[in-house]
């Protein structure tokens, strides 16, 4: 994903509901976690966000990206845990033609195309050990070879890693690197869950539901109803909740929706 930034324009305040680049929220916990990238945003490092999954993390690290001197240049985010090594290694450092079978052309590899803008590596925990020693010296660098190269490309580029696991668990089962970790784990931002969010449960909801229909409302039980529920899949289930729910409506051709149509 390859995103062009050109302007800050993402912060907007309706009352005590508040959007920050796309995170909308009320609840305390929110407001101090915008406020923390509000306040790193504009250095160089390294930042490391963990959270459960669907907690946010690409859009925090957007944010992160959108208030930072980098915002005019690329944010390219990469989902590490979804390719192979070997795809991973063609991805991030690209491959010049010939270097394996099928390689018809030059690649360019995500660092490059990310130089001067931000690279965001979710789920940094899956790199197998023998890939993050390669990512190593990148980290440390700014250097790295195409694959099949042996020429040496320089980039500028921030890095802005995630996980959903426990970071401190992963290096205690050896599943991530004590140097990576240490090189990643500069400025942290943790997700909470939106468990531990609830003022932010209806507000998110209403949210999604507008975008759905501007003339689609909850019921107070179906409202009550969301704002009960665990969300083990956080904002992203509440999304999709959501979305559900709001075809159901439609396709009655009801300005409201119920608890009826929800799944939980």
């Amino acid at each position: 994903k390859i995103l062009h930034n050109t302007e800050t324009a993402g912060i907007s305040d309706k009352g005590e509901v508040k959007e920050f680049f796309g995170i909308v929220h009320k609840s305390k916990k929110m407001q101090e976690i915008t406020e923390f990238i509000t306040k790193i945003a504009k250095d160089n490092s390294p930042v490391f966000i963990t959270g459960e999954s669907g907690t946010g993390k690409e859009l925090a690290a957007l944010a992160v990206h959108q208030m930072s001197s980098r915002r005019n240049n690329l944010f390219i985010a990469l989902n590490c845990g979804a390719l192979t090594e070997s795809l991973l290694e063609s991805e991030l450092f690209g491959h010049v033609k010939g270097a394996f079978t099928g390689s018809s052309s030059e690649k360019k590899g995500r660092f490059e195309t990310a130089d001067r803008g931000t690279l965001f590596l979710d789920e940094i925990g899956e790199v197998s050990e023998n890939f993050q020693v390669k990512l190593l010296r990148v980290l440390q660098t700014g250097q790295f070879e195409k694959v099949g190269s042996s020429k040496t490309i320089k980039v500028d580029v921030r890095i802005i890693a995630a996980t959903n696991k426990n970071p401190e668990q992963l290096v205690k089962d050896k599943k991530l690197r004590e140097d990576i970790y240490y090189r990643l784990n500069v400025i942290r931002i943790n997700l909470p869950p939106l468990r531990e969010r609830r003022d932010d449960i209806r507000i998110l909801a209403e949210h999604f539901l507008a975008r759905e229909s501007k003339s689609l409302n909850f019921s107070k039980i179906a409202l009550e109803r969301l704002e009960d529920y665990e969300w083990r899949g956080n904002v992203r289930e509440l999304e999709s909740v959501v979305k559900r729910a709001a075809i159901l409506a439609k396709s009655d051709e009801r300005e409201i929706v119920t608890a009826a149509d929800l799944p939980v």
